[in-house]
């Protein structure tokens, strides 16, 4: 029997006075002073039922459009322990009251009846699913339910290597971890928290336990990640891993922009310069992914085209947000709270016609995502030219196409130092030079016969001897191995006169190259921690705390750049507080110079430090 034919029938026997079960089979009520059938002639009946009207799938799960929904999302909370600048603000979103949160037992009831109906997948989400303190009750829980094949969990693999032993007896049967990048100083900057070694750790466990293929998630934005393809694919070589490319889509306030996504030909084209032979494997029947793999590799590679070819046609997914609200479509606004209808009281029968309504008004695409692309077609830069972050130079030397296995065997990262925490979202990386000496400065002033011999001890001026040039002109680095290890901390400013259009952008954060305040702040704090390998005699520094703040000043059409560093050893920071805020205003200027190349930069001035032998300083 053909499908649509049986669920309209279904639905016919549905809106009749006759109640009916989940397949559609009528389970009629006797009338007042008739017997009732015995369990075993009701059960032969409704099996002889099924048997002639054999439904392919569920008539409540069944859109306009044929296709069938048997896989759900549930959201176990709104809660998120990264801020993954693709996906939500810095400063989080509103959450919701816990009072209007699903509860446990509330989300237990719905994945029954969805099962029953057809369900075969569940994957739980977030927020971050793995901070929920119940999350391995519930999918316990969820693994008794009979017709269940597949229970999933989409992490940010943050708590994972700790949970996932007790997940797996629990009956956890999938795992998707999301990993934007393999570069521990970057992982930093796109997620706006520490973290990077415990989800190669989590990556590692699921590993170790047997998970194959381990999906890792990876959103692929121009200029910050899309560079990193190859290493990505390398890892597939020895590892068990499903490489999951996204393209960049738009959420709530995480200022998608079409320039920054990068389409799924391009990344395939990239690829396929490195390894011609790549291979399109079979498509699964529903599946989001277009999946390849190198030959002789252990692992493969995906991308999901969300944007660019949308797999709506096929799409079998429904989601209940936290707070219970169905969504038939990511993408769609239309939601219906099968919360009130459950706290409210309403049968099973009830339920389903609810969830069956809502599932009968679904689209046959998120078409406004397309016409979004249309209107704004995204020019397609050179991969090794556009860098609108300026994070390129953030990558490892050596690719992992060479060591990845070894690498992710041992759970062995780069030590590359985390990035510090950050103030405003801004910050310019800029080094000044001049060959020429200012008009009243001492031309002979690096000459050894016009400088006093150096001292070797007790405190002296700053202005009586130039410290970094010995007894014979020559430059040499200090030897501060004699000193006390002591606090230091050190504050430089800069400033950026920008000019009113170019201002503007950045103000509004419509600048081509992205977003100019966040890039200068990430190279301040880069620049910083790079200090003794830029200014060939410094020191190097084990900085425990660095800050780069970016102020908009709207009178002058300027940004103030203002770095802090702080360091505990023989040696002062204040070279590093100026360089970090000299690479801002640099990198503010490289942001801007397409607008305008009549910007100013200057000011550039230590305003105070503290510590060590030559006592504090602080501009007045």
């Amino acid at each position: 029997m053909a499908t649509r034919p049986v669920s309209r029938m279904l639905r016919r026997v549905l809106r009749s006075s006759v109640r009916s079960c989940s397949s559609g089979a009528p389970v009629t009520q006797p009338r007042p002073g008739e017997p009732s059938q015995s369990a075993a002639e009701e059960l032969s009946r409704r099996r002889q039922f099924l048997r002639e009207h054999a439904a392919p799938f569920s008539a409540f799960l069944t859109d306009g459009f044929g296709r069938h929904h048997s896989y759900l999302r549930i959201s176990l909370t709104e809660k998120c322990n990264l801020r993954c600048q693709y996906c939500m603000p810095e400063e989080g979103v509103p959450l919701t009251p816990k009072a209007d949160l699903l509860t446990t037992e509330e989300i237990l009831t719905l994945a029954r009846l969805f099962v029953k109906e057809g369900v075969d997948k569940i994957r739980l989400t977030g927020g971050e699913p793995l901070i929920r303190p119940d999350v391995v009750d519930i999918v316990a829980q969820l693994h008794r339910l009979e017709g269940l094949r597949t229970i999933g969990v989409t992490t940010n693999g943050i708590n994972l290597a700790r949970l996932l032993p007790q997940l797996q007896k629990a009956g956890l049967s999938a795992i998707n971890i999301s990993l934007d990048t393999l570069v521990p100083a970057k992982f930093e900057f796109i997620v706006r928290r520490k973290g990077f070694h415990k989800v190669m750790e989590g990556i590692h466990k699921a590993i170790e336990l047997g998970y194959s293929p381990v999906k890792v998630n990876c959103v692929v934005m121009r200029g910050l990640n899309e560079d990193e393809l190859l290493d990505f694919v390398a890892l597939t070589e020895g590892l068990p891993l499903d490489v999951r490319f996204i393209e960049y889509m738009p959420f709530d306030g995480n200022k998608w922009n079409v320039k920054k996504m990068v389409s799924y030909k391009e990344m395939l084209d990239t690829l396929r310069r490195q390894w011609p032979e790549l291979e399109k494997l079979p498509e699964e029947e529903s599946s989001t992914a277009k999946t390849f793999r190198v030959p002789g590799f252990r692992g493969q590679l995906s991308f999901i085209t969300s944007m660019s070819e949308h797999f709506c046609g096929t799409c079998n997914r429904l989601r209940i947000t936290a707070d219970g609200n169905l969504k038939v479509c990511l993408f769609g606004n239309s939601e219906v709270s099968l919360r009130d209808h459950l706290r409210a009281g309403a049968s099973e029968e009830e339920l389903l016609g609810i969830i069956g309504a809502a599932v009968g008004r679904k689209k046959r695409q998120h078409a406004e995502l397309f016409l979004m692309l249309r209107d704004s077609p995204p020019a397609i830069p050179s991969i090794s030219s556009w860098d609108p972050l300026g994070v390129q130079g953030l990558r490892r030397s050596v690719r992992l196409s060479n060591q990845g296995a070894t690498l992710w065997k041992g759970c062995r990262v780069p030590q590359t130092p985390p990035l510090a925490q950050r103030g405003l979202g801004a910050g310019s990386p800029q080094r000044h030079y001049s060959s020429h000496p200012d008009s009243d400065a001492n031309p002979q002033c690096l000459s050894p016969a016009s400088r006093a011999p150096a001292a070797h001890s007790g405190p002296l001026p700053a202005s009586d001897q130039l410290t970094h040039v010995d007894t014979e002109g020559r430059a040499a680095m200090v030897d501060v191995g004699g000193k006390p290890d002591t606090e230091r901390v050190a504050v430089a400013s800069a400033v950026v006169l920008l000019g009113p259009e170019a201002f503007r952008l950045v103000q509004e954060n419509q600048l081509k190259k992205g977003d100019a305040l966040a890039v200068a702040q990430l190279a301040g704090v880069q620049a910083a921690k790079l200090t003794s390998q830029l200014i060939p005699l410094c020191h190097h520094v084990a900085l425990s705390h660095v800050q780069v703040r970016l102020e908009l000043d709207g009178a002058r059409h300027a940004v103030v750049i203002r770095a802090s560093c702080r360091a505990r050893g023989p040696t002062g920071v204040e070279m590093e507080a100026l360089t970090s805020a000299a690479v801002a205003a640099l990198t503010l200027y490289d942001m801007c110079k397409a607008v305008s190349r009549d910007i100013v930069l200057g000011d550039i001035k230590l305003i105070s430090k503290t510590g060590g032998q030559r006592g504090d300083f602080h501009r007045t």
